[in-house]
């Protein structure tokens, strides 16, 4: 007869490998780390490209959350402002809203910063103000390789807002609209004839943006290099943050991110299996005849 001893310590040993490699299993999924450096608490949303349906939530002053995306995954990341949502999620924000739920019914309204993703091999990803400006956002590339270059506006637009383009709220700036958005002409929206790269150049307005945020698209057909290719990374998504700060770092597969006056750390998953190899242990000891 089979000692049950063995037995369940065999179950046990197959428990913990399977637990243990289970990021391995999972390996064609990109993570998302999120990271709220504003001074408020803002609404995340994040949008396929296919349909613009997807999720949202609140993010308060300091927190950081993660979102896992499927490989070949394509759309976007924005945070909302101003929001106000009833206990069944329905309502509107200030800017960058997406229907009237916190779950996106539909794409981001303008004018707001986003974090654009095309996952593959490799990935593509970029900060853009075409739609115009809400919050700063900063992207990070955690251990990929290629160019893998920290992207992003850290600037604050609302500041150096154009009178034109200013979005107010009780006369305060709360947004910066494109001049696209603006004035709807087709040199501004580089369309028409002026949709392709020799006729759509700069205007007096992008330029204003692109000086703030050098590392961002600044209109539709701006300098490629705002947009960056990289493979086998995970990213870091960092609102109110900067590009030269080191607000993430990767270690023993879990993003480490650094809060205004303490560091956010999940859990690794080595630390739980560390944890059930005393516990399992001792329950075998007491079941062994």
């Amino acid at each position: 007869m089979a000692n049950p001893h063995i037995a369940l310590l065999k179950l046990t040993s197959i428990f913990i490998v399977i637990f243990a490699s289970a990021p391995e299993l999972c390996g064609s999924n990109k993570t998302f780390t999120l990271v709220n450096y504003c001074k408020e608490t803002i609404w995340p949303g994040i949008t396929r490209s296919d349909n613009h349906s997807g999720d949202g939530f609140a993010l308060k002053s300091g927190q950081t959350t993660v979102y896992t995306a499927p490989d070949g995954w394509s759309g976007r990341i924005w945070a909302r402002t101003g929001c106000d949502f009833d206990n069944n999620g329905n309502g509107k924000c200030k800017t960058g809203g997406c229907g009237t739920s916190i779950n996106c019914t539909g794409p981001g309204s303008p004018p707001a910063t986003s974090a654009d993703f095309t996952l593959g091999e490799p990935d593509f990803y970029d900060v853009s103000l075409v739609d115009g400006f809400n919050l700063p956002i900063v992207v990070k590339a955690i251990n990929g390789t290629g160019n893998c270059s920290t992207v992003g506006c850290d600037g604050d637009l609302r500041q150096n807002c154009p009178s034109e383009l200013a979005s107010k709220d009780n006369d305060k700036v709360i947004a910066c609209r494109s001049a696209c958005d603006v004035f709807n002409t087709d040199d501004y929206c580089c369309r028409g004839t002026y949709g392709n790269p020799a006729t759509c150049l700069a205007s007096n307005y992008s330029k204003i943006f692109k000086q703030v945020c050098p590392a961002a698209y600044s209109f539709a057909l701006d300098d490629p290099t705002s947009l960056i290719t990289c493979s086998k990374a995970d990213f870091v998504v960092i609102f109110c943050g900067s590009r030269n700060q080191t607000a993430c770092s990767y270690q023993d597969k879990q993003v480490v991110c650094n809060r205004p006056n303490k560091a956010y750390k999940a859990i690794p998953q080595s630390w739980w299996v560390l944890m059930l190899l005393p516990l399992t242990y001792g329950f075998n000891l007491r079941i062994t005849p």
